[in-house]
């Protein structure tokens, strides 16, 4: 009866007291001291420890945590996009915007230790093989295959070409709506598609994951993307056309989601709205009126 009152309720008679309120809601775990280090700030730190190469987080320590985190990834993504779309803003007058659209798009990459470009990279090599016991193998194979290089350069250059496109503040703009969207339909498809194997990110995300939380930050990223006129509602329905579409192909070729397959999700929403930027924000810009 004492579980069903709270996570804190069966801690009080060891003189615990409840976490402050800024570390809400505490995890049900029924550990005291990992109940009272819990909640959306902490979460948001571990999101960004394990989706950046940047300073400032707190990696978790196991699945739980990990599982946790996850309704921030659209959140961190958003800020990974802040900081290429500034670089961008930042180098279109003085290099051009070849060049500034390069730097931004590699910032980007780098920012996030290449995390997402790699899922992309094996799921395309892991489709070429014929059952699905041997796309799983290479999946896991860390070396990069002919696919797998294509991939990754034919995306790259899309992104660039798109970003080259824009305006020095749309591209801002759209480098922010890219990568908070593609993070979050990978998060989408974790709910409703399931992991492929019972080991893996693909499981460790999905195992522990909050899903009202998670639905709350979907839904929050995609309000912001139908704020912003045609061209964001359209970069919506692209990305969630391009997630759902790579999630039938995974759920078909290797049984449900993996942590690739999730990392390739993310780079088919962020190509999907930076190529509907660049076809409509010159004409509609970003708003309704």
């Amino acid at each position: 009866m004492g579980r069903d009152r709270g996570p804190w309720w069966p801690c009080r008679s060891s003189g615990w007291r409840p976490p402050p309120w800024w570390k809400w809601p505490p995890l049900r775990s029924g550990d005291c001291n990992r109940d009272a280090a819990s909640g959306h700030p902490v979460s948001l730190r571990r999101a960004w420890a394990f989706l950046t190469r940047l300073p400032g987080g707190a990696h978790p320590r196991d699945d739980r945590e990990l599982g946790r985190s996850v309704p921030w990834f659209s959140a961190v993504g958003a800020v990974v996009g802040g900081l290429s779309g500034a670089l961008y803003w930042a180098l279109h007058s003085p290099l051009g915007p070849s060049i500034a659209a390069v730097v931004a798009v590699g910032a980007g990459a780098a920012a996030t230790g290449g995390f997402h470009e790699d899922g992309l990279a094996d799921t395309a090599d892991a489709l070429g093989g014929s059952t699905r016991e041997r796309r799983l193998e290479i999946m896991k194979d860390s070396r990069v295959g002919a696919f797998g290089v294509l991939a990754l350069v034919l995306f790259t250059l899309v992104r660039v070409f798109a970003v080259s496109s824009l305006e020095p503040l749309d591209g801002l703009v759209a480098l922010v709506l890219a990568h908070m969207l593609g993070r979050a339909m990978a998060v989408a498809l974790m709910g409703v598609v399931p992991a492929a194997a019972g080991t893996g990110l693909g499981h460790s995300y999905t195992a522990h994951l909050p899903r009202a939380w998670t639905a709350v930050a979907v839904i929050a990223s995609s309000a912001v993307a139908a704020s912003l006129g045609p061209a964001g509602a359209v970069a919506l329905l692209g990305a969630a056309a391009g997630a759902a579409a790579v999630g039938l192909i995974a759920r078909r070729a290797f049984g449900g989601t993996t942590g690739d397959v999730l990392g390739a999700i993310e780079q088919v929403g962020e190509m999907a709205v930076l190529v509907s930027a660049a076809g409509l924000v010159a004409t509609y810009g970003w708003s309704w009126s």
